[in-house]
């Protein structure tokens, strides 16, 4: 079961690894573009109006998908003076609460980003620029909340420990 949880999540990541850093780089090429069409062609930057709403929404997808990636790695904020001062059996308790209030929270916010996705989907909206259905805006939290829910249940189960290093991860990862 463990080999099986290990070799779902080494795909998962690699995953999510390559459309991060690709929408980072599409992200760049398209601002860079866009710079160098107002600072040579200022006449033509009219036509490439959608670049900047393009790159918001890939801003939000980048963002959201790397949710499960930081936890994992333990880059999200948290305050551990007080959790590592304590003796193991009350650390393991803490740890216990926080990762069951973690995939609570996750799971109910992607829940709210699925209601929102049904309901941008039947008022029909299409963003200003690109004309892309509004919808696509809304996917993006809630495969973020997923992923971030995956990724505390992976803690609940101890397979994952973002304290010290992920189990189930490479050691070059």
């Amino acid at each position: 079961m463990r080999k099986i949880l290990g070799s779902i999540l080494s795909g998962i990541r690699i995953v999510e690894r390559v459309l991060v850093i690709s929408i980072n780089l599409i992200m760049v090429a398209l601002y860079t573009f866009n710079v160098l069409v107002r600072e040579i062609l200022p006449q033509y930057s009219s036509s490439f109006a959608w670049i900047d709403e393009a790159t918001r929404l890939l801003m939000v997808w980048a963002v959201f998908l790397a949710l499960g990636l930081a936890l994992e790695r333990g880059r999200h904020v948290a305050v551990t003076t007080l959790l590592e001062k304590l003796p193991k059996t009350p650390q393991k308790l803490v740890c216990l609460l926080i990762n069951t209030t973690g995939i609570v929270f996750s799971c109910y916010l992607a829940w709210l980003g699925y209601s929102l996705v049904k309901f941008v989907m039947r008022t029909g909206q299409v963003s200003p620029t690109l004309g892309l259905p509004m919808y696509w805006l809304y996917v993006a939290p809630t495969i973020g909340f997923i992923l971030l829910a995956l990724r505390y249940g992976l803690e609940l189960l101890n397979i994952n420990n973002r304290r010290t290093r992920p189990i189930l991860a490479n050691p070059s990862n």
